[in-house]
């Protein structure tokens, strides 16, 4: 009887290894095949993402080497480096915010007590900027000109604004 029982539970024993042995075995082909699918979704998230961000790009200074070449020009007197540039002129457009009317670059007068000021800008390549403003109620977007002076200043000039219905 002794020996009947050392017996089952050795087969038992071997029978519990075979099958721990195949379950581990079996899980970690699933879990490398699990990592591999994400992996892959991943990446092509990653592309997708970086793809969107290059298309959304496409008109900015950035990345736009004709209008980079434009402020560094054989034939002007200053080199003006486009990195430095765009938070000059976005600092200086939003410095207009603070003229108790309001932006006078949003190209709207103040229409209620509110007054209108830019939210955020974009400067699209060495001549046009896109902004958005608001009142806190109403809000639009405006099409801007601006220009460096000879004497680093800058100018600005609204070529279109657009109010935003309610």
């Amino acid at each position: 009887m002794k020996q009947s029982f050392l017996l089952y539970l050795t087969i038992l024993a071997v029978l519990s290894s075979i099958f721990t042995y195949m379950f581990l075995s079996k899980q970690v082909a699933f879990e490398q095949n699990r990592y591999e699918k994400t992996t892959k979704k991943l990446r092509d998230s990653l592309l997708l993402v970086s793809n969107q961000l290059a298309d959304a790009n496409y008109f900015s200074l950035e990345k736009n080497e004709n209008a980079q070449n434009y402020f560094d020009s054989a034939s002007s007197q200053k080199t003006i480096q486009f990195e430095k540039l765009i938070p000059f002129v976005t600092e200086k457009l939003l410095d207009f915010n603070s003229n108790p009317k309001g932006n006078p670059y949003t190209g709207q007068d103040q229409i209620w007590a509110n007054k209108f000021i830019i939210n955020k800008v974009k400067i699209l390549n060495h001549r046009w900027i896109i902004a958005d403003y608001s009142d806190g109620e109403i809000w639009g977007e405006v099409l801007l000109k601006y220009f460096v002076n000879p004497d680093e200043s800058i100018s600005f000039e609204v070529n279109q604004s657009l109010l935003h219905q309610k």
